[in-house]
């Protein structure tokens, strides 16, 4: 029985265990492996199709069934403070192991690296803020690649049915119903995954494994090593902070779905509808889920965060300057709310190169050429543990939120009244 009520339990997971290793074996073994991307490619579009509206429709409904604003403004308040605090503890913890170990080559050679020239598009401070609150046109919210404007209408579309009226309109009693419809589409989607992933581990595997032994060998390396090694070690602090006692096994069991899919598909977008799954099988309440998920999908980044150390420790290296103390300070400021602000430019991940190569390598066009030619490089890369870092750890943040808006012993509360439900169908 115990057999057969593990199989029941974790046959999906094993599934997609399955199937990454065997992509993973795949992708190394046979170059041609990269036409396997399309197995992929339509699994993330469909999640794509379906997360714009349940963002909007989560965070709205959350904030419109909130009993009180109070609770809505503590939700966001501590979920902002927290994204920071684990980004910035991210970035200094990489930027540690960098000054111990030497991450460029001895044989590193610039000119094998620039192969192209990088188009560079200036980024003024107003077209962060602009970008980062809004969009001319209702149209274009519509789309993954407005996340932020969109996380920003949804909570003014929020507060606004909670003034109101709040849970008792019929707008915030929609809002519910339509949330809980979306997540059953989710799940249908969600039962394609493990040929999915199967395909992107195969086209991962075969397009970046060569890489991974070449000019970028080292960096990669350390840079993949300490992704592990804080999901491993600080992801644990943060839950049993964030949960108590029984935080860390809780986590453990359910953090490798939301580690896989954003390691496969490389998008924090895409992993939300599995982050809402796994915080629902944990016992998080809904409005604090459905809160911190979303936002974290675009505003936590501490992945981003040490791999814009990693690029400008490199970058210094094969320039041939010291990364100081002073230097490494601004950069990891910079790293920190860069992080969150890039995702709200058009071009993503590309503005993150673009300011840290315009504060530290801007004494000539041609420097400034090499070091964004580089650094995006090392981006295309680093992206899959990145992303893992960035998606898996807005699950456990949400563990962190819960502690100072449900209280200490939230988790120990929902393990009791999940065990007092089997026993009462017994």
């Amino acid at each position: 029985m115990k057999k057969n009520g593990f199989f029941k339990n974790y046959w999906f997971i094993i599934c997609m265990l399955v199937c990454i290793v065997a992509g993973t074996i795949l992708g190394l073994c046979w170059p041609g492996a990269t036409v396997l991307e399309p197995m992929g490619t339509v699994f993330i579009n469909a999640m794509f199709c379906v997360v714009v509206p349940m963002v909007f429709v989560s965070i709205s409904s959350a904030i419109a069934n909130m009993k009180t604003l109070r609770r809505a403004g503590r939700v966001m308040g501590v979920t902002i403070v927290t994204f920071l605090v684990t980004a910035a503890i991210a970035a200094i913890l990489m930027y540690i192991v960098v000054s111990i170990i030497n991450i460029v080559p001895a044989n590193f050679s610039v000119k094998e690296m620039v192969t192209e020239t990088q188009e560079v598009t200036d980024v003024t401070a107003g077209d962060l803020i602009v970008n980062f609150f809004t969009k001319p046109d209702f149209s274009e919210l519509l789309s993954r690649r407005a996340m932020l404007p969109l996380i920003v209408a949804a909570i003014l579309f929020g507060f606004g049915v909670q003034m109101a009226g709040g849970p008792e309109t019929l707008t915030a009693k929609g809002l519910a119903d339509l949330s809980e419809c979306i997540m059953k589409v989710v799940k249908l989607i969600t039962y394609y995954a493990p040929i999915g992933f199967f395909g992107f581990f195969a086209y991962l595997a075969a397009t970046y494994g060569p890489d991974l032994i070449g000019s970028y060998g080292k960096t990669l390396i350390v840079y993949y090593v300490m992704c592990f090694a804080y999901m491993f070690v600080f992801f644990p602090i943060y839950a049993r902070f964030g949960g108590g006692k029984h935080g860390i096994r809780v986590m453990f069991q359910h953090l490798f779905r939301p580690a896989a899919m954003s390691f496969g598909t490389c998008s924090s977008v895409a992993t939300i509808p599995t982050n809402m799954e796994v915080a629902e099988e944990t016992g998080i309440s809904k409005d604090v889920s459905e809160i911190v998920l979303p936002m974290g999908a675009t505003m936590h980044m501490d992945g981003s965060a040490m791999s814009a150390i990693v690029k400008v420790a490199f970058l210094f290296g094969i320039s041939g300057q010291a990364f100081g103390t002073g230097k490494a300070i601004l950069a990891i400021i910079v790293a920190v709310f860069s992080s969150v602000a890039m995702s709200g430019i058009p071009g993503g991940g590309g503005v993150g190169e673009l300011i840290l190569c315009s504060i530290f390598f801007n004494s000539s066009p041609e420097q400034f050429a090499v070091a964004y030619t580089l650094a995006l490089g090392i981006g295309d890369l680093v992206d899959p543990p990145a992303t893992m870092i960035n998606s898996a750890g807005d699950y456990v943040v949400s563990f962190i939120v819960s502690r100072y808006v449900d209280g200490k012993d939230w988790l120990e509360k929902k393990l009791a009244a999940g065990k007092q439900a089997v026993d009462t169908k017994k």
